[in-house]
């Protein structure tokens, strides 16, 4: 019987030997990935800003002269038009006062006929020394104060007709009516802070879109050094997504830009303009504007599967070199255009961008390469 430090070493050999009859391994192939050549193209450039909605036109309607309120004459909400009467004030006082205008006019031209009468007889008096001098030159003063006093009167009517007018009290605009802050009985004054009720146009809407004053300096700069161009003039230039996620049916037009910037925020206002048929677009809603800044003539896009982010934050890209060696390029990114970034620093056109098969590849790998499948 073997001892027991001899059957382990008996053991041991055999092993050894059936170790020795066995091939090695096969090495690991080389991964495969999928890559894309990158090439320029026209891209148009989007950004998407805060907005928020104006009426067209905007009108406070208020009294101007003081009295009580009589009736209301139209339905909140509904729309009015320019010139309809809104409310009545009692016109009593002011029909009295119109009454006593004219009265006071008659009263003064019938004053003129006696006083130019009197001028004249004193006029032929003084030739013959009838009068003196000084009673003919007080008889026309006279005469031109009747004169004036006609004028007076006449612009004390004038007022009278107007006061009265204004017991009517009517739409400055056409547009729609909101809600009456002021009821039957109540009183009114000239000049009042609080607006009896606003009128506002929303056929058409304005959307006053804030964006950084630094953006637009170097959209700019970008225009006038020729590497984006303005968006042609019958392109759709702004597009809404309303509050809950929903994109507005109708596009809009961006009129201007403001000429100051705020110096709160450091941003300016861009004015777009947005049909409004359906009333959808309320005065005061917030939304989110998607503008057409230009077009990049030699725009380069990559993949967004081809860019991650390195431990420091920086944007990174995996690309295959000479001899389907991996090499890693640190790049910038301008924005995202659906599925892909512009790149505008890291990369160049020809340049072949790895989108498949990342995991775990690093720089320095040599790998199987193939074009990837469209859409990657």
């Amino acid at each position: 019987m073997k001892s027991l430090p001899g059957a382990a070493l008996w053991v041991a050999g055999c092993l050894a030997l059936a170790a020795c009859g066995k091939p090695p391994p096969p090495p690991m192939p080389p991964p495969t990935v999928g890559f894309v050549v990158l090439k320029t193209e026209p891209v148009t450039l989007t950004t998407e800003l805060p907005g928020r909605v104006s009426a067209l036109e905007s009108s406070d309607v208020r009294p101007q002269i003081n009295g009580v309120i009589r009736r209301r004459d139209f339905v909140e909400g509904s729309v009015v038009q320019a010139g309809q009467v809104l409310y009545e004030i009692e016109d009593a006082p002011y029909r009295a006062a119109l009454l006593t205008a004219q009265g006071q006019l008659a009263q003064a031209e019938a004053n003129i006929r006696s006083t130019q009468l009197q001028a004249d007889r004193y006029r032929q008096l003084v030739a013959i020394n009838g009068v003196s001098k000084q009673d003919a030159d007080n008889a026309d003063a006279a005469a031109a104060q009747a004169r004036a006093t006609v004028v007076t009167q006449r612009g004390a009517l004038k007022t009278a007709q107007v006061n009265l007018d204004f017991t009517r009290i009517r739409a400055p605009i056409t547009g729609r009516i909101g809600r009456s802050l002021i009821t039957p009985g109540g009183l009114v004054e000239s000049g009042q802070a609080n607006a009896l009720a606003t009128i506002q146009q929303m056929g058409q809407v304005y959307v006053d879109i804030t964006q950084s004053a630094s953006d637009l300096l170097n959209l700019r700069a970008a225009m006038s050094g020729g590497d984006v161009t303005k968006p042609p003039p019958d392109s759709a230039q702004v597009q809404l997504v309303l509050p809950n996620g929903a994109a507005y049916p109708l596009e809009g037009v961006l009129k201007f830009a403001d000429v100051t910037v705020d110096s709160t925020t450091g941003a300016v206002i861009l004015r777009a303009t947005f049909p409004n048929p359906n009333g959808a677009l309320l005065p005061g809603l917030y939304v989110r504007a998607r503008v057409i800044e230009g077009v990049r003539q030699q725009g380069l896009l990559a993949p967004q599967a081809g860019v991650s982010h390195n431990e420091r934050g920086e944007a990174t890209a995996l690309v295959l070199g000479p001899g389907n060696v991996v090499a890693q390029r640190i790049v910038k990114t301008d924005q995202a255009i659906g599925d892909k970034w512009i790149v505008t620093d890291g990369l160049k056109p020809g340049d072949r961008l790895i989108v498949d098969g990342l995991l775990n590849l690093g720089p320095g790998a040599k790998v199987n390469a193939r074009p990837a499948a469209a859409g990657s």
